[in-house]
Order: structure tokens, then C-alpha cells, then sequence
């Protein structure tokens, strides 16, 4: 079996394309040791590709257009990722087929990142995502799927500074790898890590909060309230949706509601202060603070960039 990361080229950034016919294409560009991505946008044409490989590796496929089918054929898995989605596979081999729809426009980019990268950014706590992904590619498995969203403003944003890359830019390779970090740190924000050593009732307190914020995020009840709601007290629920969330519960809110915004932003459907009362916030000045505070970057600049 062939190998995905090793043996591709003596070069720190390479672009090589596998198909051209008019304005379609694929490509792949080779970043850094262990670290590459398929940039790929297809009006007519369809992919029908069998990858055969011994990788530990971690895949992000984000499809903007079309759906991209796969057959495991190991486990006889059958996995199909839709438009509008990003979606999380860790694999430690892979005997898979992969194809798209002829005739179909498919705009699909895909991230593979192997687990000696990984490796790099442990922090020796298998609460952390990357700790969790790199021990979960060293155990023997086909692909699993992580995790499934929807794309928002900021996962597009950082992806057109990832494909957009100048030929002849300087240090390509570096900047080309700050801003896949970037991009991962913030898709592996959005994963929830559980402690596993928590009792059955913790465990139920944790999802009635949670479940209960979820729809209710923009006005949420107050912790006395909410403690009523998870039949327990406020001390209690405050210490256990601390140890499973990673997050106070103002800071969760918060985190929903910006969530919440991103997406929002990516429809260019409202503006920014329509968009803050949407989320919840009162003021437009104080939304578009706590957004660059959270992922580096004004919303103004992602219904700019969407």
C-alpha cells in the first residue's frame, strides 16, 4: 500500500494538478511534512477515486457545493456529506471509494493531516481535542466520523486565505501552515470533550444544561432557575457543567450565541446589528468586540469575505 504523506516531494509547498478540463479542477497541495489539502471544483466532470492507504490521519471535508459519497470498504460503511457541511473523519487506514455526482457542481475542500503532526501539539491531556484525535488514530480503525456541522462565515474565511496563496508568495509554506493551525484550532473549538469519570447523575445534569441553553441561548434562564430545570442546586450545577464543558455557563452561552452568529454571517442574509439581535446582544458595538476577541477577526470582515 501507498502512502498519502510520505515520499511526495523535496519542496515545503508544492501544488500539483491532478485534473484540469476548462474551468474544472483538482488539486492538491502539499504544505508541510504531514499536512496537505485537495482543493476541488467541478461543474460537469465527477470524482470516482479508490484510496488504499495505511495513514493515521485526520480528514476535514468541507463541502460548499454538490455531496461527496463514500464506501468503507472494510467495514461496509456508507458515509455521504452534504453541501453546507464540514465534517471530521479519523482514520488509522483507509480502502475507500469516493465519488461525486456528474453533471453536478462540486466545490470541495479537504484537509488531511497525519498523526505525527498531531503529535507536535500534544499536551499530554486526553481531555484536549488534539490529544483525543492522535490517541484515537492509534488504535486500529477505519474512518470514523468525529464530528458534523454546518459551515460558517469564519471556517470560509480562513479556507480562502488556505487555497488563495500566491505561486511566488514568500515563505508560502508557513503562512500557507499559520493558517490551516488556525483553521483547525477553530473547528477542534467546537468539539465537545467530555470527562469521562463522571457519575450518571452528573452526566444527566450536564445535558439537561446544555439541552436547556441550547434553545434558549439569546434569553437564557437564570443559573437559579436553570438548576430548578436539572433538579439539583446552583453550586452543584456550576461545578459539574464546569468539569464537563471546560466552560462557565456564562462563557457557554456566550460561546452558542457567537457560534450562532458565524453561521448567521455566512448567509449574508442581515447585517451586523441585526445579526447581535438575533444572537442576543443589545448592542452591535458589544458583539462585534467579543467576536474579534473569539476568533481574531471583526464580523464586518466576514460579511465582507462570505
Amino acid at each position: 500500500m501507498e502512502s498519502l504523506f510520505f515520499n511526495i516531494t523535496d519542496t515545503s509547498y508544492k501544488v500539483s494538478e491532478l485534473f484540469k478540463n476548462k474551468n474544472e479542477y483538482i488539486k492538491r497541495v502539499d504544505i508541510s511534512n504531514g499536512l496537505f489539502f485537495f482543493d476541488i471544483n467541478l461543474f460537469e466532470s465527477k470524482i470516482d477515486a479508490h484510496l488504499k492507504n495505511l495513514d493515521r490521519m485526520i480528514a476535514v471535508c468541507v463541502v460548499k457545493e454538490g455531496k461527496i459519497d463514500i464506501v468503507e470498504n472494510i467495514s461496509k460503511d456508507r458515509f455521504t456529506f452534504h453541501k453546507n457541511s464540514i465534517n471530521i473523519v479519523a482514520s488509522s487506514k483507509q480502502d475507500v471509494v469516493m465519488t461525486t455526482q456528474e453533471g453536478e457542481k462540486t466545490d470541495i475542500f479537504l484537509l488531511c493531516i497525519a498523526d505525527f503532526f498531531l503529535k507536535r501539539y500534544l499536551s499530554n491531556n486526553p481531555d484536549e481535542p488534539i490529544d483525543f484525535l492522535y490517541n484515537l488514530l492509534q488504535s486500529k480503525m477505519t474512518n470514523i466520523v468525529v464530528n458534523t456541522q454546518s459551515i460558517d462565515a469564519l471556517s470560509l474565511y480562513i479556507i480562502n486565505k488556505i487555497v488563495t496563496i500566491k505561486p511566488d508568495s514568500t515563505m508560502k509554506s508557513i503562512v500557507c501552515e499559520q493558517s490551516v493551525l488556525e483553521f483547525i484550532a477553530h473547528r477542534l473549538k467546537l468539539l465537545d470533550m467530555s470527562d469521562k469519570s463522571l457519575d450518571d447523575d452528573e452526566i444527566c445534569i450536564s445535558r439537561s444544561a446544555k439541552e436547556i441553553l441550547l434553545g434558549s441561548y439569546t434569553n437564557p434562564p437564570t443559573i437559579e432557575l436553570l438548576a430548578h430545570l436539572c433538579a439539583t442546586n446552583e453550586s452543584k450545577l456550576k461545578k459539574v457543567f464546569k468539569r464537563v464543558y471546560k466552560s462557565t455557563i456564562y462563557e457557554y452561552v456566550q460561546k452558542l450565541r457567537l457560534e450562532r452568529a458565524n453561521l448567521l454571517l455566512k448567509e449574508q442574509s442581515l447585517n451586523i446589528g441585526e445579526i447581535a439581535k438575533e444572537v442576543g446582544y443589545k448592542h452591535q458595538g458589544h458583539f462585534s468586540k467579543l467576536f474579534f476577541e473569539t476568533y481574531g477577526v471583526y464580523p464586518k470582515d466576514l460579511l465582507k469575505k462570505g
